[in-house]
């Protein structure tokens, strides 16, 4: 199917769609293209594979789709807060004094 006959098929049912609901957006193709790629970042496709997908010859073109929404970021946050992924552990602070420190990383101590 041609992209002149998809822009007809959608300028059609915006019209409809648009009678229902005014505060739609405009309907064309890359609308559907990107929330398909946006979908696919969610699930968890690496951005690489979307930008292959999309037919991108470069990354740099793809990260319009890489961003953080609510729902990744509390993934996320609930990956790294259980016990065997923390970051965070029992072991002593090793530097407790900044003098000690400061030899240290000039190789006085």
């Amino acid at each position: 199917m041609s992209p002149d006959k998809v822009a007809r098929f959608l300028n059609v049912y915006e019209k409809a769609a648009k009678a229902v609901n005014p505060s739609l957006p405009h309907l064309h193709q890359h609308l559907f293209r990107h929330a398909r790629a946006m979908h696919l970042y969610q699930a968890g496709m690496p951005l690489p594979l979307v930008s292959e997908l999309m037919g991108h010859s470069q990354l740099e073109t793809s990260l319009i789709y890489a961003y953080a929404d609510t729902g990744m970021k509390r993934a996320a946050v609930d990956k790294i807060i259980s016990a065997e992924n923390s970051v965070f552990t029992n072991e002593k602070f090793r530097y407790q004094d900044d003098e000690e420190t400061i030899k240290e990383l000039y190789g006085l101590a």
